[in-house]
């Protein structure tokens, strides 16, 4: 790991197109009908604060993974089960996201095609990229990012110009007060993009200017959420609050409404282009940390060795872990948010950080002059 570095911007680029992701994918916040944008707003609030938490840890241990660091702030054995179940965790939303990304693809595109060739494939491919390593895989970060930002761009113009937004359907605003909305910032939004941050405490030390992870990481997240709110209000705006609540993809409807100029239409294949390449790098990321953390945690020399194993856990949980994708979005918005997120996001590393500042109470001052 040490000898694995990667630049500012390149760490931008990869906070950028994780926090992306599959954001945008399912309805996230439908609970709070046409206030779902706000409860994005106020997740993305709490995720920055969350990510000071892990930056602070990132400032006493700069040169260790969360899986080392851990057992140096809690002890050996408390440590390693601290670091194993953030790896189970790692590979448990990778196989998330890998099995979403098949759904949608078999059930728009490859209607005929075994979901288990679609998410195969996918996941060889990534394979081949983490046997790469970080490097390439963020080098390859930085020729999609432009890409990305282009067909955003295009697609949010186009919504635009084919008439199809009416912001009358974003209101009343706070029709059932604040407290709806609340509760979803807390049990969905907060979580899932934002406090997925967490991923990073597995690569903050590739970073050859440490000094700058923080204002990089929070530009990042704070410019993806601010993208992935404007995602939502053009959703809400163009489909209306109940097609937005019962579409499983609520962008996919929403661009396949554009019809512009009497030729400019069926440019769902944008999307499906987007979310492959936001699903590739989100998977990635995932993929990667669990393999890095398992060769620190078990002491491999050579992590190569385990990055198949661990590739073909991913595969197989993906399509282990719900039997349909009704079943697989229930329990991701309201299961997985508070039986794996808050632990794994908030509640341990808040207690590491409680725990860190007592047992480096000499550091603290040299540790706020370098954040």
């Amino acid at each position: 790991m040490n000898k694995v570095k990667i630049n500012a911007f390149q760490l931008f680029v990869l906070v950028f197109l994780f926090e992306m992701g599959s954001s945008i994918l399912v309805g996230l916040g439908s609970h709070a009908r046409q206030d779902a944008w706000i409860a994005m707003l106020l997740g993305m609030a709490g995720g920055l604060v969350l990510f000071l938490i892990y930056h602070r840890l990132f400032s006493y241990y700069p040169d260790l993974l969360l899986t080392s660091y851990a057992q140096k702030i809690t002890g050996k054995w408390v440590g390693r089960i601290i670091g194993f179940l953030y790896i189970i965790y790692f590979i448990y939303i990778a196989a998330r996201v890998l099995r979403a990304f098949g759904e949608l693809l078999t059930s728009t595109i490859y209607t005929l095609t075994p979901q288990f060739v679609v998410i195969t494939l996918m996941i060889l491919t990534i394979l081949y990229a983490i046997y790469k390593g970080i490097e390439v895989l963020a080098r390859l970060g930085e020729l999609l990012f432009f890409l990305v930002y282009f067909m955003a761009i295009a697609g949010g113009l186009l919504m635009v110009f084919s008439g199809l937004i009416q912001l009358d359907n974003l209101k009343p605003i706070l029709e059932y007060g604040i407290m709806p909305v609340l509760k979803v910032s807390l049990t969905q939004t907060i979580n899932f993009p934002f406090g997925e941050m967490v991923v990073f405490t597995m690569i903050l030390p590739c970073l050859n200017e440490p000094k700058k992870a923080k204002k990089i990481c929070l530009l990042a997240m704070f410019l993806s959420g601010l993208n992935i709110t404007i995602t939502f209000i053009i959703d809400i705006a163009t489909l209306g609050v109940d097609l937005f609540i019962r579409s499983p993809f609520p962008l996919l409807t929403a661009i396949e409404k554009i019809q512009l100029l009497n030729f400019i239409e069926r440019l769902d294949v944008l999307f499906m282009l987007y979310l492959t390449i936001g699903s590739f790098m989100k998977i990635a990321i995932y993929y990667y940390v669990a393999v890095v953390g398992t060769a620190d945690l078990f002491k491999f020399s050579k992590p190569s060795k385990i990055i198949f194993p661990i590739g073909l856990l991913i595969l197989f949980a993906s399509g282990a872990i719900s039997s349909n994708y009704s079943e697989d979005i229930k329990e991701g918005l309201e299961v997985v948010p508070i039986y794996l997120h808050w632990p794994f996001q908030i509640i341990i590393p808040g207690w590491l950080l409680i725990v860190a500042i007592f047992k480096n109470k000499g550091k603290n001052s040299q540790v706020e002059k370098n954040l």
